[in-house]
């Protein structure tokens, strides 16, 4: 079956001396990875690897064999250039992070269509913004709208969130229980959209306990989820 569709690039790994394995979130069949022989050979063979940076948005055309684990892409064309995700230091590192973040949360191989319009729209969104230090928080809340474990707000005036059941609560129970400043930075995030971030004023020590909190959340609602390699790098950078 020939498919043509939009997708982002989640990861990318050398295979043997000349091939890329990359894994791509596509629109219309969810995670799906490639084999790309020979790109890493030739000179024209980079320019065709130069599409496949981490969380570029393309448009592939490929054959599609369900009972094979890589596919071969066809063609390839850019279906945005980006202005500076790829350019500049402190987003690269938002990349990088983010990539790793979605290869182990990204599964599934059936198509999303709200997931993937989420993933496009915020990328151009942080693409385009000069104010972008907490970026990252809010996309990861988010993220869990999608995921199945977004926060149950119905209580959200009671002074604890519990992390194991996504929930606030009127009394610590467990260990897993959130209070002070992440919970206060949880609330007002709740409440913020992409275009307010410039509102929520927040030091470094402050936004990496709530990325740990948030990584930890992940973990207790998705068994397969690994905390990014790249954490520390990235909260150097953020420091």
């Amino acid at each position: 079956m020939l498919i043509t569709t939009n997708a982002i690039v989640l990861s990318k790994l050398k295979y043997r001396d000349n091939d890329l394995i990359v894994k791509c979130y596509t629109q219309q069949l969810g995670v799906v990875s490639f084999l790309l022989r020979g790109v890493l050979k030739s000179k024209k063979g980079n320019t065709k690897v130069a599409y496949f940076q981490l969380l570029s948005q393309l448009q592939i055309g490929f054959l599609y064999k369900n009972n094979r684990s890589l596919q071969t892409i066809k063609d390839t064309k850019l279906n945005c250039i980006y202005r500076s995700l790829h350019s500049h230091v402190l987003k690269s590192a938002i990349v990088m992070f983010l990539s790793e973040v979605l290869t182990s949360t990204l599964q599934e191989e059936e198509q999303n269509e709200t997931l993937f319009s989420y993933l496009e729209n915020t990328l151009l969104w942080l693409d385009s913004q000069s104010e972008y230090a907490n970026f990252h928080l809010l996309f990861l809340l988010k993220l869990t709208k999608y995921l199945g474990f977004y926060p149950e707000t119905t209580n959200i005036e009671y002074p604890f969130f519990d992390l194991s059941e996504g929930k606030f609560e009127l009394k610590s129970n467990n260990r897993y229980i959130v209070s002070s400043e992440n919970l206060a930075l949880l609330k007002q995030l709740l409440g913020t959209t992409f275009d307010g971030l410039p509102n929520v004023k927040i030091n470094a020590k402050q936004r990496q306990s709530f990325l740990s909190m948030m990584l930890l959340y992940f973990e207790l609602h998705l068994g397969s989820f690994k905390t990014p390699k790249s954490l520390q790098v990235f909260n150097q950078v953020f420091s």
